[in-house]
């Protein structure tokens, strides 16, 4: 493989070139299954490496606390518009470091310490940001967690309602880290209005999909929607908030100055490409072959014995049960035995999982990054053979070896995009 450092770097610390190198090399010949990653394009990792990331730029185009923004303010305005576009947004605010910070931004906007808010458990699926005891929107809000139906798998919402009903908390959350269906935005909204909440739908994994029409949109129903910008939406690492103009003012003054400093405007100009990208008709076609390679997936795995939460996934992703197929296997277990056959995925507990979260009974995988790599059905049910294999070698290094060739060379006919 050719790296495409550049020779400054090279020459002027060889140190972290070559580590570079080696993660260029580890991306190349390994299959991306973390739902979670995609790869940004050439355009997208040059944008993010420009000189936009040499300026101060506190505030917001036209309000700025630094001089000589012209160009901050040029892009910036840039990428606002181009999401608008996008999610049919009133108003929206690019400049959140992560999907984290924007949720934080949501929260301190609509909540005071310990005010009750409604989310979906970790377990079931939920976010850390959406309430985990060990994180700040669980040290500092009453959290009420709901959950899935023990037999559907699914979220009951008319449990929802009677746990909105009961606690009548100031927000409700919907959306999650690990939920392979469609969420119904229109009844949480039903729910929220029923109680006097404020909706926020977290949208970090499926915002490509909503963009491409795949999904139904939050942006209609929720009063602040939020999402990354690197998942789906294949752009760089990132966040996003999008709310109604009445509530404008309160969102960008809690991005800035409320939880924030200076933006990273390297980062917004390649927010601005991504979302530019993702107004382009092939982005659409992008996004049905993401669904339509993981329910490939899905299907080849099933047809190997494992068990899927829900039943399969109307999304990018899947929670697979190890259990059916590999009843002592752990989720953590089966996460270092794939990724030393070159599969890289994450262990993750499935909905009343009886082992630790940091044991777990099972697998979240995804199909965005595959995608990108111009994969399509056929290449996923051999994915799905080769994690099979790769996992029913176990203890053998030799057999998981021999996987590991054959992903190494499988990745060779889809090479990951270069300058």
């Amino acid at each position: 493989m050719v790296s495409h450092l550049s020779l400054p770097l090279v020459e002027s610390d060889p140190e972290v070139a070559d580590i570079i190198r080696r993660e260029e090399e580890r991306q190349e010949y390994t299959l991306e299954l973390i739902a979670s990653e995609n790869h940004v394009s050439v355009a997208v990792r040059t944008a993010n490496s420009s000189v936009f990331t040499n300026k101060y730029a506190e505030g917001y185009p036209g309000k700025r606390y630094y001089g000589g923004c012209v160009h901050m303010d040029a892009i910036e305005d840039l990428a606002r518009n181009r999401l608008k576009k996008l999610f049919a947004a009133e108003h929206v605010n690019v400049q959140a470091h992560s999907g984290a910070q924007a949720n934080t931004a949501v929260y301190m906007a609509v909540l005071k310490p310990g005010d009750t808010v409604l989310s979906l458990d970790l377990a079931h699926g939920g976010h850390l940001t959406h309430g985990l005891k060990v994180n700040f929107s669980g040290a500092m809000y009453n959290i009420v967690p709901y959950g899935v139906d023990r037999e559907t798998e699914r979220i009951n919402m008319l449990a929802v309602r009677q746990l909105a009903q009961e606690h009548k908390p100031k927000l409700i959350i919907c959306g999650a880290s690990a939920y392979p269906r469609t969420f119904d935005f229109a009844a949480f909204a039903e729910i929220a209005k029923e109680v006097g909440a404020r909706l926020m739908a977290d949208v970090a994994h499926i915002a490509g999909l909503i963009v491409a029409g795949l999904h139904p949109s939050s942006v209609p129903h929720a009063d602040f929607t939020t999402s990354t910008t690197h998942k789906t939406l294949r752009g760089p690492r990132g966040g996003l908030i999008m709310c109604r103009t009445a509530d404008a003012a309160l969102v960008d003054k809690w991005i800035f100055p409320g939880t924030q400093g200076g933006p990273l405007m390297h980062t917004i100009c390649a927010k601005a490409v991504a979302f530019g990208e993702a107004l382009r008709p092939e982005f659409k076609h992008y996004q049905q072959q993401i669904i339509n390679n993981a329910q490939a997936l899905a299907e080849a795995l099933r047809s190997r014995g494992y068990r899927l939460v829900s039943g399969g996934t109307d999304n990018h992703l899947m929670l697979v049960d190890l259990r059916a197929v590999h009843p002592d296997l752990t989720g953590k277990q089966a996460e270092a035995w794939l990724e030393s056959a070159g599969i890289i995925c994450n262990k993750n507990m499935i909905p009343f999982d009886e082992r630790k979260p940091t044991l777990t009974s099972g697998l979240r995988l995804g199909s965005p990054a595959l995608t990108t790599r111009g994969f399509k059905e056929p290449e996923m049910t051999k994915v799905a053979d080769l994690l099979h294999r790769a996992l029913s070698a176990g203890e053998d290094e030799a057999g998981r070896a021999k996987v590991g060739a054959e992903v190494r060379e499988f990745c060779r006919h889809f090479p990951l995009p270069h300058a």
